[in-house]
């Protein structure tokens, strides 16, 4: 299988858990912190203890005793099959084959259309990783290293991120805009962020931006250092 890589927006999206067993309760885990619209899980056993403290703490999340339907497939943007049992995944699975909707099977990826990658986090930077559903647990270890090698990098990413819309605001070719950011992005700012020196930031700031941004330097590194 060949994935193309691509990360949601799934604030506008409802979504699906089949199965609220281990597997459906880390993918309602994960999938919170992506803020989707709202989140139906569906088991035919009552909800444990976390899941039910999920449905206290969030009104995106409902949860529904009963087994699936093809019909629970409609109007929702994402859907995952988790529950443990084959046929009720691939049930789940063809229902959203038949109306092109994303759907991650959890015992059988090829069945469905999308698969979840290892992410890491740090800051506003993330790194998605998968090894095409051949090895879970190298991805899961390989996330390990990804999150050590963003935590330096970190810092420059939301400092460059609270830039952006000021650089992109004020008059200019797009591409001395762009220019402008590949400059900051090449620069000894990381260093500087790294080391803590905000002295240096801040000259390094007033040396490569323009001087309408200037007075803008304490806001942009705000709490960065």
């Amino acid at each position: 299988m060949h994935y193309y890589p691509l990360f949601l927006d799934l604030s506008r999206t409802h979504c699906l858990i089949v199965g609220a067993g281990d597997v459906g309760r880390r993918k309602l885990t994960t999938l919170l912190q992506s803020a989707p619209a709202s989140v139906l899980v569906l088991d035919v056993a009552p909800p444990c203890a976390e899941l039910a403290e999920a449905l206290a703490a969030d009104s995106r999340v409902t949860f529904a005793r009963r087994t699936f339907t093809p019909a629970d497939v409609e109007g929702r943007g994402l859907v995952f099959a988790a529950t443990g049992n084959r046929a009720a995944n691939a049930a789940v699975a063809a229902a959203c084959a038949r109306r092109n909707v994303l759907c991650n099977c959890a015992d059988a990826p090829r069945e469905g259309n999308c698969i979840v990658p290892a992410t890491a986090r740090k800051g506003d930077l993330m790194a998605a990783l998968s090894t095409g559903g051949g090895s879970p647990a190298l991805a899961r270890r390989l996330r390990l290293e990804l999150e050590s090698w963003l935590e330096p990098r970190a810092a420059l990413a939301t400092l460059l991120g609270r830039l952006r819309p000021h650089v992109l605001a004020m008059p200019g070719k797009t591409g001395q805009n762009a220019a402008l950011f590949r400059t900051l992005a090449h620069s000894s700012l990381r260093d500087a962020l790294d080391t803590g020196d905000r002295a240096r930031c801040e000259a390094l700031l007033r040396e490569l931006l323009p001087d309408a941004l200037h007075p803008h330097i304490p806001e942009f590194m705000h709490d960065l250092v």
